[in-house]
């Protein structure tokens, strides 16, 4: 696993180090070792699959608030996306930051989100496919929703929406009464 330390704080991008030959190649995904080495959540308890039918069908953003702030590995098996992350954790350098790639079947790219991030997508082609592995079970008593067009952030997603949920729509705008207080920095959980 070749993995390269985003601009915003504990943030990574996962790419597969490849063993290729004659028959195609093999690449682990997941190493619980290598995430720890570099001093990773490798905490595992949910892998969830969301299925976007049409381009332009835009999910998030979402997050979780302590006791059950949530680290996930995000990679998209079929289409292509782009995905979001904004840091919503108060006492954080990268505070109210966001960045957005491209996940696609065809780079096999993965998306590390630490605790303490809203994280959204929108399906830049029909039929995507997404896959992550989720550190916290889904609760959603503690879930958070920030709106995907707020000024405060001020994302700039590659293509205008045309499917929102109604949640994800009426979201209300960022406040910082909504950051995120007591999510430990520095990767320690």
């Amino acid at each position: 696993m070749n993995i390269q330390e985003l601009e915003l704080k504990d943030a990574y991008v996962i790419d597969l180090e490849k063993r290729e030959d004659e028959r195609g190649f093999f690449a682990r995904q997941w190493c619980q070792n290598e995430l720890n080495v570099r001093g990773l959540d490798s905490s595992l308890k949910q892998i969830n699959n969301s299925y976007c039918r049409y381009k332009g069908t835009l999910r998030g953003l979402h997050f979780q608030y302590p006791p059950r702030t949530e680290t996930k590995l995000v990679r998209c098996i079929k289409g292509k996306i782009w995905d979001v992350i904004v840091d919503v954790r108060k006492k954080s350098d990268s505070y109210g930051c966001w960045t957005g790639l491209e996940l696609s079947a065809e780079n096999r790219t993965m998306l590390y989100v630490p605790r303490g991030f809203a994280h959204g997508f929108i399906s830049l082609t029909d039929d995507a496919e997404i896959f992550y592995m989720v550190s916290e079970f889904y609760s959603p008593e503690f879930e958070g929703t920030m709106h995907w067009d707020d000024s405060f952030h001020g994302i700039e997603w590659p293509i205008k929406p045309t499917f929102i949920s109604e949640k994800d729509r009426l979201a209300v705008p960022w406040n910082d009464k909504y950051a995120i207080d007591g999510v430990e920095l520095n990767h320690e959980y």
